[in-house]
């Protein structure tokens, strides 16, 4: 029975809609099918229902379809409880993301989730009960205000909130204070603006009960009250706060990571054997007796690849680029795979490491560790005596790694000819790797050498490889890596400038050399299989940069033409903020993600790529790899042992959005614990006598001091007016200086400076320096220091002074 025609209906929805059923379309795609039409107008529940045509059971449906499609943005409700596509209400979904003022930028929706169109501005007073990260209802502010704020911005949008859709958050971490009579949680991240007030923890179930100074793990409340601040409830107590374990544990909450694995992972792990067994050698080939070695960071946790040198009749060389073979252990549809699959990927913090697979994999069983038999699946490259390839081809194997070299070591192999230097290299710290390996002190001479000969000769074969890809327009984008090394007790102790040298340029580029081998050889057997892709930039994003880098004195051209990208990455190479430059070259681009398509990368300029050469800690390589082992069996490079594993094009295609989530998450973790770490080792140098001085470039100069950035960490701060005590200085006219008004001094944009640590905020996560060795300097002769003087330079400072408020407008504020 069908619902009675409604009488204030118009005929174009009966006509539209009187003969479509369910088993043509479903009741969601029928229903904002509806709301999109051009002649649409709003309508309640019970009059949708009758201009869709629905029967009793249908439109029982309908009620729970619109609460939820309400909740998720996709419409909106209007006055007398009609319903509309957001668009048509002046309303736009998206996510929010706080700036610690509380302002916030709002990136609207795109089309089939794919990014949307430029983020707008939302002003503090705008932004409603919303939260950092929050899926927001926004609908442009077109007031007068709006208007002058984006004066000479004609292209950004002011916004307002209007409704919360989605909470990016269920729970957060934070200090507990105690303030008057009141508890409350300061939230770890500064952009979380509002503290959260929670009951006193001593009433509550958490042992030991939380003291002022903890750091706390709080459940949040529904905040529907803009004016008053948001309620939870401690769920947990972290810690000390800024002790490592705390910041430790924190990230892994704000981060969904777990260090610790299910009972049932670990005792199929522990159902291995602690070695490679004699009979899990059948059908490899034998490649213990080549000379093999690894190269990986001195903290490695795991070595998943490893290089092998044959010379050949005829003076070819052959190279044997080894990977582990996870997929010999780590079976599809096992235990372990699925939680491999969940976690996507191993996520490296600063001093550890939460792995994919448990240990006993992942730094035992699996890993390439020096003196142990290890099965590998190889990729041989043959290469004639003028470094071209000569042949290729793949085997399941196993190999013996004769020594475990750190890049230090192997840089050395490369540089330098005294054997005495060589062996006086010290061993990586045993509480930070994996596998120390023997030290080189206790090798003998003809062990160095042929380690010496081995890897100059690998060198001698990857330096023209290096040459010839970015001569055919791979981008460089390398620059030195921070390193931040922690002590036993997990304090962050040294920062190191890590070059991307030779060493690393070394086994960089066999490791290419490896994926695009495999994919190429995978795409022409018709294999499907999971790229890693990386998408041509927007030309929008290209211009902005180009406006960009001539603010900075870098001209460039068509960014959009590779070879103009090339030219500029090369002039910035040398640029005095070249890091900073390079950064904002990475960030308009498109981020790698993996797909179940061949369309190529961007950076690197091939068409055929994937990731094959890290199977312990990306799940991405060991589906690559079963597929591999699909690919052996065909060419009978190996025996055919069963049915073999394939994936079809749609579960690539989930899986590949899955891993580029879970890579994505882990990202943002590492570089959240960096942070952390680095304000860890600032404050405790700032506690230090005498303190240290840090080479320094001025990146940015403001009214109130100026940015720097730091040349041997590539850590960023502020230096702010008030600690330059030698004098009064204010910003020249064209804002490029601040210049000492008696002494003439001047601080320019681009110059070095030394520094030293003035003062940390961990909270606001704020690293505040001071010129190193400035000293308060006596006025010059005849020169009076008056108190206009003096209160110019507080203006300077810290802006206009403000009056102190009346008790009535206090009482006011309080209500």
């Amino acid at each position: 029975m069908r619902a009675a025609s409604h009488p204030s209906l118009p005929n174009y929805f009966v006509n539209t809609f009187e003969n479509t059923g369910s088993s043509q379309t479903s009741l969601e795609d029928r229903f904002l099918e509806l709301l999109r039409r051009k002649d649409y107008s709003p309508l309640r529940v019970d009059e949708i229902a009758n201009a869709l045509r629905l029967d009793r059971r249908e439109a029982k449906k309908l009620g729970p379809l619109v609460h939820h499609l309400l909740n998720q943005g996709f419409i909106a409700k209007v006055k007398q409880d009609r319903f509309v596509i957001p668009r048509d209400a002046d309303l736009q979904s998206g996510h929010l993301k706080f700036r610690q003022s509380g302002a916030a930028m709002f990136f609207p929706d795109g089309p089939d989730g794919a990014p949307g169109e430029a983020p707008w501005h939302i002003f503090a007073e705008d932004t409603g009960t919303a939260l950092h990260g929050d899926r927001v209802l926004v609908r442009q502010n077109k007031s007068a205000r709006s208007w002058r704020a984006t004066a000479g911005k004609a292209s950004e949008k002011l916004g307002r909130v209007m409704k919360v859709l989605e909470r990016a958050h269920e729970a957060l971490t934070g200090t507990l204070r105690r303030d008057n009579q009141f508890w409350n949680v300061v939230p770890d991240d500064p952009r979380f603006v509002r503290t959260v007030l929670v009951a006193d923890p001593a009433q509550g179930n958490v042992f030991p009960p939380p003291q002022p100074g903890d750091k706390v793990l709080v459940r949040l409340a529904e905040w529907t009250q803009r004016h008053l601040n948001p309620t939870g409830e401690i769920v947990e107590n972290l810690g000390r706060t800024h002790t490592p374990s705390a910041e430790f544990k924190a990230i892994l909450h704000k981060y969904h990571l777990h260090p610790e694995f299910p009972e049932p992972v670990l005792v199929e792990a522990a159902a291995f054997p602690p070695e490679v067994r004699p009979r899990d050698y059948q059908g490899r080939e034998d490649m213990r007796g080549t000379f093999t070695i690894t190269i990986d960071p001195d903290d490695a946790k795991d070595f998943d690849d490893a290089l092998s040198l044959e010379r050949l009749p005829g003076g070819d060389l052959r190279i044997g680029i080894h990977i582990a073979d996870v997929s010999a252990y780590v079976k599809q549809g096992t235990v372990l795979d699925r939680e491999a699959r969940a976690r996507g990927n191993s996520t490296y913090l600063v001093g550890c490491v939460v792995p994919m697979l448990p240990h006993a994999l992942s730094n035992g069983l699996c890993s390439l560790v020096e003196a142990q038999d290890r099965l590998t699946k190889s990729v041989f490259v043959t290469f004639a005596s003028n470094g071209k390839i000569r042949s290729s081809h793949f085997a399941n194997t196993v190999i013996r790694s004769r020594k475990r070299l750190t890049y230090r070591q192997a840089y050395a192999l490369l540089r330098e000819d005294d054997l005495s230097v060589i062996r006086a290299l010290p061993l990586p710290p045993a509480h930070a790797t994996g596998s120390t390996g023997r030290a080189l002190a206790g090798l003998s001479d003809a062990e160095l050498i042929e380690l010496k000969d081995t890897v100059r000769t690998f060198w001698s074969i990857a330096e023209p490889m290096r040459k010839a890809r970015m001569q055919k327009g791979s981008l460089d984008f390398d620059f030195p890596e921070v390193k931040i090394f922690t002590d036993a007790e997990g304090y962050a102790d040294r920062l190191e400038l890590i070059e991307n040298d030779e060493s690393h340029q070394l086994v960089e580029e066999f490791m290419l050399l490896a994926n695009e081998v495999v994919a190429r050889r995978l795409f022409e057997a018709g294999l499907p299989f999971l790229s890693r892709v990386h998408d041509q930039p927007d030309a929008e994003k290209l211009i902005e940069l180009r406006d960009l880098l001539a603010t900075f004195g870098v001209q460039a051209g068509d960014l959009t033409k590779r070879e103009e990208v090339v030219r500029v990455l090369a002039k910035i190479k040398h640029h005095p903020q070249g890091h900073t430059l390079k950064t904002q070259f990475l960030r308009s681009l498109k981020q790698a993600c993996y797909r179940a398509s061949v369309d190529g990368h961007y950076g690197l300029f091939k068409k055929f790529y994937t990731h094959f050469t890290s199977p312990i800690r990306r799940y991405s390589d060991l589906v690559v790899h079963r597929i591999f082992d699909d690919l052996l069996a065909r060419t009978g490079a190996t025996p055919n042992t069963g049915a073999p594993i394939r994936y079809n094009q749609s579960e690539l295609d989930a899986l590949g959005k899955h891993l580029s989530l879970t890579e994505r998450n882990s990202t943002e973790a590492e570089r959240e614990t960096v942070k952390l770490k680095l304000l860890e080792f600032f404050e405790r140098e700032a506690k230090r006598t005498p303190r240290q001085t840090f080479p320094a470039l001025i990146t940015d100069i403001r009214n109130h001091g100026f940015f720097v950035e730091l040349r041997q960490s590539n850590a960023y701060g502020f230096v702010p007016v008030s600690s330059l005590e030698d004098d009064l200085y204010s910003l020249s006219s064209d804002g490029r200086d601040l210049i000492g008004r008696r002494t003439k001094r001047k601080f320019t944009l681009g110059q070095e400076i030394p520094v030293e640590v003035y003062r940390v905020d961990r909270f606001k996560r704020q690293i505040d320096f001071r010129v190193s060795g400035s000293k308060k300097s006596s006025p010059a002769e005849g020169t009076e220091i008056t108190p206009a003087m003096i209160n110019q330079n507080r203006k300077i400072q810290h802006g206009p002074r403000k009056h102190k408020p009346s008790e009535h407008q206090n009482r006011r504020r309080r209500r």
